[in-house]
């Protein structure tokens, strides 16, 4: 009864807890024994939600479906995760099968660096997106039905000047291997220049440094994602650069010419951008 009365606070406990580890990782070694009780690990939560099997449906359509559809950019111009799927993209999100699906693309890319025949002429770089590419913002999405509700840009401004959006660490370990081959990382992201301090130091919080460029959306600009983006690295082209590599968490990230010698995509089902 003991032990049982021990193993509930503990998960208390869990729920409770907050701020150290990465957000969506959760890692609980339930105790065995007393003497398990002082050792155990419990990574901080921010939100109640658990990794769960199976799904809900959408439309008819299992959920698990529906993201895949997503993510092979057959599901387009959606406006909100369908809302018999929240629970299904939290716990997709939160547990362990978002973090296995970005280290699978990571490693596609660590490999292709290992194999690049690099000039080392300082002209080689790599284009990063910042938001659910670099920076995580599941602590907003957590709190705004993990992209069910409608996208509130007052809100999700006011999170992006708090400045505290956790690093991906995939995501990191890539940015250091190309800092350590010569390879320069621009930032190109779809965050206005009004946010660009901001910006450089949530970045910075998070160990992120040496970039060549950070690359702002600037007023007035009138276009779609694909437009902005492909024309930002056009002009890296132009100015004599060499786009090794491309990641994005969006399709609106990797497409339109040039796009990159290699692109690769992370998965994110919580918000579409076109």
């Amino acid at each position: 009864m003991a032990m049982a009365r021990t193993t509930t606070l503990l998960l208390v406990a869990a729920a409770l807890l907050g701020a150290s580890c990465s957000a969506w990782e959760v890692n609980i070694r339930m105790p065995t024994s007393a003497a398990d009780v002082d050792e155990a690990v419990v990574a901080p939560l921010i939100h109640a939600l658990r990794p769960l099997l199976g799904s809900g449906k959408h439309a008819g359509v299992e959920c698990d479906s529906w993201v895949l559809g997503v993510e092979a950019h057959n599901v387009r111009d959606w406006k909100t995760v369908p809302a018999s799927c929240e629970g299904y993209v939290g716990h997709y999100m939160l547990g362990k099968h978002f973090r296995r699906d970005s280290k699978i693309v990571i490693d596609q890319a660590l490999a292709y660096v290992d194999n690049l025949k690099l000039a080392g002429n300082g002209k080689e770089v790599w284009v990063f997106d910042i938001d659910e590419t670099t920076l995580s913002n599941l602590p907003y999405y957590a709190k705004h039905g993990f992209g069910a509700t409608p996208f509130n840009a007052t809100s999700f401004n006011a999170y992006v000047l708090e400045g505290s959006a956790p690093a991906l660490p995939e995501t990191k370990r890539l940015y250091n291997k190309l800092l350590s081959v010569g390879i320069k990382p621009v930032f190109l992201t779809e965050r206005t220049e009004d946010q660009r301090a901001v910006t450089i130091t949530n970045l910075r919080r998070q160990g992120i440094s040496g970039w060549m460029n950070l690359l702002l959306k600037q007023p007035g600009f009138k276009g779609s994602a694909v437009n902005y983006k492909s024309g930002e690295r056009q002009k890296l082209q132009d100015a004599g650069f060499v786009i090794v590599g491309n990641i994005g968490d969006q399709w609106s990230d990797i497409l339109g010419a040039p796009e990159g010698a290699r692109t690769f995509k992370l998965p994110d089902p919580m918000y579409y951008i076109g």
